[in-house]
């Protein structure tokens, strides 16, 4: 068995609409996985676009939560779109098809982390692997509460009412995306995309990604964003070195 160390870029999110990748926070999840799949030297560099004006992101009324309303400057938006210099971020990038029938690849035993800070989820957008430790923490000083809303899986709906504490959970069956809300402020949201292997990656602020390891082949990628839908493309990547690929997003006309 190879080891590989599986690098998932995350952009925030916290018990609300969740920090967008650059508006608040990081949070990144690394571990090493013992692959019984196949694994490669190939590496996929990309950039995600967003085309046109984006929509304005709406504010946040964190009156009645001061204790998170004073960790910004003026009000609080919810990151919906991470745009920067026409760049798009969180946008969850990964394989949907193209590895051998039957690949499979042990979970990381190092957690995902994923915190409760400023009202808001971090990282908002981010990848596991299946039967990979998801630990969620709260960095804020009142009541949170994390309700996964799944389709395949199984969700949960747990309270945390004071800073500092943690909670791990995980996930059994691949599923992209699972939504993450808080009943408690209503504008965070956050999403894990759960896969059955390692090849995936969230764009940063700066809408780059790097998915790294895969073996030679030609494979479907897939992007994905909250509001702007799903784009996929077809990319062969060889035995070794980069290949270079771009997606491009604007906003939904309807």
């Amino acid at each position: 068995m190879r080891r590989v160390l599986v690098s998932a870029v995350l952009a925030c999110f916290a018990c609300g609409g969740g920090e967008q990748a650059g508006s608040g926070g990081e949070a990144s999840a690394s571990g090493e996985s013992t692959a019984t799949g196949p694994m490669g030297n190939a590496t996929i560099s990309g950039m995600v676009r967003f085309s046109g004006t984006p929509p304005a992101n709406p504010t946040i009324d964190m009156a009645e939560e001061p204790e998170c309303a004073q960790q910004y400057q003026g009000l609080p938006t919810n990151p919906r779109y991470v745009v920067n210099g026409g760049m798009l971020g969180n946008v969850f990038v990964y394989v949907k098809s193209g590895l051998p029938a039957g690949a499979s690849y042990t979970a990381p035993s190092t957690p995902v982390k994923m915190d409760q800070k400023g009202c808001l989820y971090s990282p908002r957008v981010f990848g596991a692997v299946v039967g990979q430790p998801i630990e969620i923490m709260n960095s804020d000083p009142m009541l949170h509460n994390i309700k996964a809303v799944p389709t395949e899986n199984r969700g949960f709906n747990i309270s945390q009412p004071r800073a500092g504490m943690t909670t791990t959970r995980t996930f059994n069956t691949a599923e992209v995306m699972v939504p993450f809300e808080c009943n408690v402020h209503g504008w965070m949201n956050a999403y894990v995309g759960v896969m059955a292997h390692p090849f995936f990656a969230t764009s940063g602020p700066n809408g780059a990604f790097t998915i790294q390891n895969l073996p030679a082949g030609t494979y479907e990628l897939e992007a994905w964003h909250e509001l702007a839908g799903r784009k996929t493309q077809s990319v062969t990547v060889p035995e070794t070195g980069t290949v270079n690929v771009e997606f491009t997003f604007s906003a939904p006309t309807s």
